[in-house]
């Protein structure tokens, strides 16, 4: 088996990627572990929304061993990544005027919690809505997006704004229009998305750096173990009733 020049690349593109998210996004994660940290220390809530892929990086801080265990899912039916068919009924979805206000009206998201909203172009109706009804309901929003798009694109939301115009704080992706880092003159469009693996790491240094704020604050934080190391289901148990109140994934 000989070495793959396209994979290789591909990891190369990744890497100098999450090099930049790390070096010029230092300050804003911070930000955003503290706010984070502010949350669980207040006795807040703790929510991650995303629609299409971005629900991926959602997801994977949500009931997730070595996580935070009162982050929840925001859930919006039929947007949660490929869970409709046809798969395209979901991006027309994250299109559809309303329906983020809907989905906040009926959680249990409230004045004084945190949502992360995750959108790589942020244009779309649904996370600009998203944000700005969260913003006016008294959370902290914290926005993972790539803002090249708010240059490059025109908004689909009638405000003609972003999701980085309605954030607390804002988290740069670095990824370029289109989400995809390779070409080949043999094929006419570009291929090798690297959102996922980005925006995940951001997300996952974000609840490392609420970690640490919540260490410096003498506060427990409360983190979920593997279910499949001794001991884990023990360990998570007991997390989990000490923050039933802010955990809605269980109930």
């Amino acid at each position: 088996m000989g070495e793959s020049k396209l994979a290789g690349q591909f990891f190369d593109a990744a890497i100098s990627l999450l090099r930049r998210a790390r070096d010029e996004e230092a300050e804003n994660i911070d930000a955003a572990g503290a706010a984070v940290a502010d949350a669980v220390a207040a006795g807040g809530r703790l929510f991650a929304f995303g629609a299409g892929h971005s629900s991926l990086a959602a997801q994977d801080v949500v009931y997730r061993a070595g996580g935070l265990a009162p982050v929840n899912l925001l859930a919006v039916p039929g947007a949660v990544g490929v869970d409709v068919m046809p798969a395209t009924l979901g991006s027309a979805l994250e299109r559809v005027d309303g329906l983020a206000g809907a989905v906040l009206d009926s959680s249990p998201a409230r004045a004084g919690d945190v949502l992360i909203v995750i959108s790589l172009s942020g244009r779309n109706a649904l996370p600009v809505e998203m944000a700005m009804n969260a913003r006016a309901l008294g959370l902290t929003v914290i926005g993972v997006t790539s803002p090249a798009y708010a240059r490059e694109t025109r908004s689909r939301h009638a405000s003609g704004t972003f999701l980085k115009d309605h954030c607390d704080i804002v988290l740069d992706s670095k990824i370029a229009v289109g989400d995809a880092e390779l070409t080949h003159e043999s094929v006419d469009a570009p291929f090798a998305p690297a959102s996922t693996v980005v925006t995940s790491a951001l997300m996952q240094a974000t609840m490392a750096a609420a970690t640490e704020h919540l260490i410096a604050r003498g506060v427990e934080p409360p983190l979920l173990r593997s279910g499949n190391v001794d001991g884990g289901h023990e360990w998570n148990g007991r997390v989990m009733d000490q923050y039933a109140d802010r955990i809605f994934f269980r109930h």
